[in-house]
């Protein structure tokens, strides 16, 4: 049996007019959780959302009226993470064989977090029991690979268009480490790849704009970025990939999943990093010509 879902697993927000050549892409925001996955998951509707970047779809969606297309996910990271490669599984979940060119000894796959998952936060186990291969594989033909070809779609009419795309991938993370409550993240954590992703105009840009704004700011510890920004990001082909990580507790209730009163100011504060992001000089963004063929 195929996947079902009670809507598109994902859409697209784009503007009237796309006036600015970025993409943004919130992968992990789906709330839209199978029923058929909830009987076969061992945890409670509360516990199976820890892994979820509840609200990111909602904190970018200023992104729209400033003039970029927005991609946000409807079913959840925990049921399939689109911010991995397609075939990253863990033979151990599944009843049946894997594909020869399954990749099964990742570190993502060791960490329980592939392209389906085996767990959520730390170490907590999704599964009762075993899933069969073929209900992993439809998830992937039938939506891991529809979204990554609208993403790629997006990316090639943006650069088409205005000569490079910069597309931010937009995540969330727990405001603290649950095997070290002690130990508070920052409330930002920007993401290049260490350099490799995009040009230092932009990572540098967002992290000097979101400390003037007062916010604690983090580079590539602990997220470098995932999947999506070690792909797609092709700096010297005019294809730029930045990850923002936005600590929970900025904008929510982590145990209640209810916004808190300080939502409207972070959202208010993104949409300011995104207008003075698109008005960095772009001399150093387009491809290099050499680099270009």
């Amino acid at each position: 049996m195929g996947p079902v879902i009670t809507k598109p697993p994902f859409e697209v927000i784009a503007p009237a007019e796309q006036r600015i050549p970025f993409v943004f892409n919130s992968p992990h925001s789906g709330r839209d959780y199978p029923a058929s996955f909830l009987a076969a998951s061992r945890l409670d509707e509360r516990t199976i959302r820890r892994s979820e970047d509840t609200f990111v779809d909602e904190l970018f969606s200023s992104v729209v009226p400033l003039g970029a297309p927005l991609m946000r996910a409807h079913f959840p990271r925990a049921w399939l993470d689109v911010n991995r490669e397609p075939y990253e599984l863990d033979p151990r979940m599944f009843d049946g064989e894997l594909p020869p060119y399954a990749n099964v000894r990742s570190l993502r796959v060791a960490g329980g977090l592939g392209t389906i998952a085996r767990v959520v936060s730390e170490n907590v186990e999704i599964y009762a029991d075993q899933i069969p291969v073929a209900e992993a594989l439809a998830r992937i033909e039938t939506v891991y690979k529809p979204y990554h070809d609208r993403l790629r779609a997006l990316m090639a009419e943006t650069h088409q268009h205005f000569g490079f795309v910069v597309l931010v991938d937009c995540h969330s993370m727990p405001s603290s480490i649950r095997t070290a409550p002690l130990r508070v993240r920052a409330d930002f954590v920007i993401g290049d790849r260490y350099g490799a992703s995009c040009a230092p105009e932009l990572s540098e840009g967002a992290y000097s704009f979101l400390t003037d704004a007062g916010y604690s700011v983090a580079r590539n510890k602990p997220y470098a970025g995932g999947f999506i920004t070690e792909h797609y990001g092709r700096p010297l082909r005019g294809l730029h990939a930045l990850q923002i990580e936005v600590n929970r507790g900025l904008y929510m209730n982590e145990r209640n999943f209810q916004k808190n009163i300080d939502f409207e100011t972070v959202a208010r504060d993104l949409a300011r990093l995104v207008a003075f992001l698109s008005s960095i000089p772009d001399t150093g963004l387009f491809p290099v010509p050499e680099a270009a063929e």
